[in-house]
């Protein structure tokens, strides 16, 4: 690795945390020294970066710091196209106009040797059979990003109808059906529901009534969660 390269990825490691991190933290994720680590935070602050600590505190860097130009190792490259691929064949259709976009954006701001790169990756992500659903995804997506409650009409696998209020709160992508789990208000409790049996659906102008990080966080750490509705 470059120290151009070691750089990036120190300002990488430092962009995703939010508390302070220690240099020997650091030195363990890059596989480098306490001493370089050490010289590579004065040589960043040098060139401007907004990255605060000191040795024994641990380093932050500042939220609104822009990072240099785009490089990525061949792995990173690999990654981008197949999990971008993958969303493409995927995703419902606005998810899939937006992994191409993500995928042109980056190609345009790549160095030419990396652009070369991205477009000759070996790895092809093969569209896989899904069972169609009857309604949009992309409904239930901004429903997430708003917080609003669903109103809808669900199937289950003997063929029995209800209808639920739920509360959104992730979209699991298996590889031939999709889940979303939920709050149910019916239930009073976390439920999961195949997409492809939600037989109509509409968004509601009711938010939720605790905030979804709240809900995901309980969601997440709760140890009997209900079986999907299958």
């Amino acid at each position: 690795m470059t120290k151009s390269e070691r750089l990036l990825a120190l300002l990488q490691v430092l962009r995703g945390c939010r508390h302070p991190v220690s240099a020997s933290v650091l030195a363990s994720r890059l596989d480098v020294s306490l001493r370089t680590i050490y010289r590579d935070i004065a040589s960043l602050q040098g060139q401007g970066a907004a990255i605060i600590g000191e040795p024994g505190l641990g380093y932050v860097l500042q939220p609104g710091f822009l990072l240099p130009p785009l490089m990525f190792r061949a792995e990173e490259l690999e990654a981008l196209v197949l999990g971008m691929g993958w969303v493409a064949q995927r995703g419902d259709a606005p998810l899939a106009v937006a992994a191409r976009d993500v995928l042109a954006k980056i190609a345009h701001v790549l160095p030419d040797p990396l652009r070369d790169g991205l477009n000759g990756v070996g790895l092809k992500a093969v569209p896989m059979g899904t069972v169609p659903g009857r309604i949009d995804v992309a409904l239930v997506r901004a429903a997430i990003r708003r917080e609003r409650k669903l109103r809808m009409v669900y199937g289950d696998g003997q063929g029995q109808e209800t209808t639920r209020v739920v509360c959104p709160l992730l979209i699991g992508y298996f590889d031939h059906v999709l889940v979303l789990a939920t709050w149910c208000d019916l239930r009073g409790a976390f439920r999961n529901f195949r997409i492809d049996r939600i037989i109509d659906l509409r968004m509601t102008e009711t938010a939720f009534d605790r905030p979804r990080r709240v809900l995901l966080k309980e969601w997440h750490v709760t140890e009997n969660i209900p079986p999907f509705a299958l």
